[in-house]
């Protein structure tokens, strides 16, 4: 069963979706409402969702800025978007960032639960190529080598792009293969297909079969959204150029980075969920020329070395780790450091900002100069808490101080601690303590 999240800042409108839903017949499990993306993000970081339905334009944050904050926390989580207005710009900006449709209000009813049905039919279903796959029945899978006539070539050029660029017939198939850039990242994925995988004895033909439908997980990801290509390197890798020409890069340069985060995420998720496999993921840094192919495919190679010293975390990028403070690689005493350097600052930063309204995990991450998810991480790991679970447990602590030994009334409490609404604010401290603010009152 789906649990879908459905955002407006008009309550008649959530109510009569959650009730189109309720009455549906749809395999629904529970359906959630907010009336703000603010409200909407502590509901996907605290609840199961998997399906956000949202409006576009909604007072301090818009539809689009949810999904951006909502792909951050969770990548795989799918979106609808709803608007008032056909706006070309508002829909491409939704697509971008992997909404499955955009429908305009006033909402037909049919119109909205097929666009419903069919997103959650396709959820949890592999494509029909992975379908047919159990290990030991190989015979049943059609295997065939991706780009054969290109991958020598493209893996040469992760190697030594001069000698590739400097070579007019290895120019012309780059040519012909689309890779003009001029801004690229490189992306590998590192599974352990061949050897010992959660106890899994792979056979080297079954080892092959589950590449080829790592391969095919990626392509369907990727060609949602990116202009990339993805091939077979050695070692078990799988890599991914990920280009963008000048127009496209500058449009969202300053949220690349993040992007190619999310990226890695669904990566890896994916794989997990229909390989039960479990890959690393290296991101490198974006760089301006194909010439800086060797170097990318060096730092996405040197983030994947990362899971040997962080082995129950899987998707690494390159820029996390600061390498220019290093005169060689850092020990496991140097990283520890700078580990539990990050932890205190990020500490400290939502001790000193736990009560503004919209704070969040990126903006606690760009204090710090690490991705979201690398600092996620480090601080389940060092403190024990999710990082959005201690801004939580620090505004629901000040307000049960402010219940107990205050006379302001509970709009004014919501307030101070960083809540939009009193009814939200209520919602989380029931959540939290088992009892409504006005019954710890009483």
């Amino acid at each position: 069963m789906y649990n879908i999240l459905v955002v407006d800042d008009e309550p008649l409108i959530c109510k009569g979706l959650s009730s189109l839903l309720a009455s549906s017949g749809l395999d629904i499990g529970h359906i959630y409402t907010a009336l703000s993306g603010f409200e909407a993000l502590d509901c996907i970081r605290m609840e199961d969702i998997d399906l956000l339905v949202t409006d576009i334009q909604m007072g301090a944050m818009s539809g689009i800025e949810l999904m951006q904050h909502a792909k951050l926390a969770k990548p795989w989580v799918q979106t609808i978007v709803i608007s008032a207005h056909e706006t070309f710009q508002y829909a491409q900006m939704a697509v971008r960032l992997g909404a499955k449709d955009y429908l305009i209000k006033p909402l037909n009813s049919e119109q909205f639960l097929d666009s419903v049905r069919n997103v959650l039919l396709k959820m949890g279903k592999p494509s029909p190529e992975l379908a047919t796959f159990t290990p030991g029945m190989g015979e049943y899978f059609h295997l065939e080598e991706p780009l054969p006539e290109y991958s020598e070539l493209l893996n040469l050029l992760l190697l030594d792009s001069t000698s590739v660029l400097s070579n007019q017939s290895s120019l012309e198939k780059l040519d012909a293969l689309g890779l003009q850039g001029p801004f690229f990242s490189i992306i590998k994925i590192k599974a352990p297909l061949t050897a010992d995988a959660a106890n899994k004895k792979y056979s080297a033909r079954d080892g092959l079969l589950l590449r080829y439908a790592a391969l095919n997980i990626a392509k369907e990801l990727l060609d949602q959204e990116w202009k990339s290509i993805a091939f077979y390197s050695p070692d078990e890798e799988i890599s991914v150029i990920i280009q963008w020409d000048e127009q496209s890069y500058a449009e969202t340069a300053a949220g690349q980075i993040n992007r190619l985060d999310i990226l890695g995420r669904s990566l890896h998720f994916n794989i997990h969920k229909y390989l039960h496999v479990n890959c690393v993921v290296g991101i490198s840094q974006i760089l301006k020329g194909i010439s800086f192919m060797d170097v990318l495919n060096r730092q996405a190679s040197k983030a994947i070395l990362w899971n040997e010293e962080h082995s129950d975390h899987y998707v690494f990028y390159y820029g996390d780790f600061n390498w220019n403070n290093y005169t060689a690689d850092p020990s496991a005493e140097e990283l520890h450091t700078r580990s539990n350097l990050i932890v205190q600052k990020a500490k400290e930063y939502i001790e000193e900002n736990y009560t503004q309204k919209g704070l969040t995990i990126h903006e606690v991450a760009k204090k710090n100069h690490v991705s979201p998810n690398y600092l996620s991480y480090l601080f389940k790991k060092n403190t024990g808490f999710n990082l959005w679970e201690y801004v939580i447990k620090l505004r629901m602590e000040e307000s049960r101080e402010m219940i107990l030994n205050t006379d302001l009334r509970r709009y004014e409490i919501a307030e101070k601690v960083g809540y939009e609404s009193p009814e939200h604010f209520s919602k989380i401290f029931k959540k939290y303590y088992g009892i409504s603010p006005s019954d710890l009152k009483k």
